[in-house]
């Protein structure tokens, strides 16, 4: 079946770092875009970040841009996301998606909190 797992979420201080990590398996995960989205409580899910399946090409939501970085290791069958520079807006639950012609599955998520 299958299984997306996000780990790596946490309390952090503005201008701190984490990095989130989400496992897969299930499925041919070379094949497949992966995506972070998140969501924030009273908000819209968002796109945070893109990576293609060979992670040629990434693509961010441009609050982001320059402050998380998508990777993924195919070999691992993991997406990453590096988050720096994180700021109290960023709080959130973010979760990582399988996407090939149609979404695959999602993971439970993973909850960032940023503040004082």
């Amino acid at each position: 079946q299958v299984q997306l797992v996000e780990s790596g979420g946490g309390l952090v201080q503005p201008g701190g770092s984490l990095r989130l990590s989400c496992v897969a398996s299930g499925f041919g995960f070379s094949t497949y875009t992966m995506r972070w989205y998140r969501q924030a409580p009273g908000k819209e899910r968002e796109l945070v970040a893109t990576i293609t399946s060979a992670g040629g090409t990434t693509n961010y939501l441009d609050s982001v841009k320059g402050r998380f970085t998508i990777s993924r290791d195919n070999a691992k069958k993991t997406v990453s996301l590096q988050m720096n520079n994180l700021k109290p807006e960023d709080t959130a639950v973010y979760y990582c998606n399988a996407f090939r012609r149609m979404s695959l599955g999602w993971g439970q998520g993973t909850q960032v909190t940023v503040s004082s």
